[in-house]
């Protein structure tokens, strides 16, 4: 009983500790939907990122996402997704940036799981967001091409 109740209490913190601390911060989170318009982008070979972006992203990801998503990219099951082989991830890039840049209060999964916190504004730049997007796209056994700035100029920014 008592290694139950450890168990329960170390999670229990781990969840309270990464959701005050890892998720980027920011008090203004986006309500867009995440259901409808399948955005797919397969930008030319030659848009592929550059070392120091796939770096930027991998620097970004260590530093806010791997609480919560997990250093593997798996996540916690039923608290945070995971973004191997994620279909939202996968196949809507653009909003996956939108994601990235202002948060969300409806936080993108297969719809069998509805995971209890809204996923924060992680990084303030179209420059940042790609990164990581980018990084992501293309670790954790994930092959799913590359995302440019160009593509994603348009979103706005919330402020914060």
């Amino acid at each position: 009983m008592k290694t139950r109740n450890y168990i329960a209490l170390t999670i229990a913190g781990f969840i309270s500790l990464a959701i005050m601390t890892s998720c980027g911060g920011g008090s203004k989170t986006g309500t867009e939907s995440t259901e409808g318009d399948q955005v797919t982008e397969q930008p030319a070979e030659d848009a592929a990122p550059s070392a120091e972006q796939m770096a930027l992203g991998k620097k970004i990801y260590d530093e806010k996402c791997f609480v919560c998503h997990q250093p593997n990219g798996q996540g916690i099951p039923n608290v945070f997704p995971t973004l191997v082989g994620s279909d939202f991830l996968l196949n809507q890039k653009v909003l996956a940036v939108t994601q990235v840049l202002n948060g969300s209060l409806k936080v993108a999964a297969n719809k069998t799981v509805k995971y209890p916190a809204p996923m924060p504004p992680q990084v303030a730049t179209h420059e940042e967001a790609v990164a990581v997007i980018n990084y992501v796209l293309n670790n954790f056994g994930n092959k799913g091409g590359y995302v440019t700035v160009d593509q994603v100029k348009d979103i706005v920014i919330d402020p914060r």
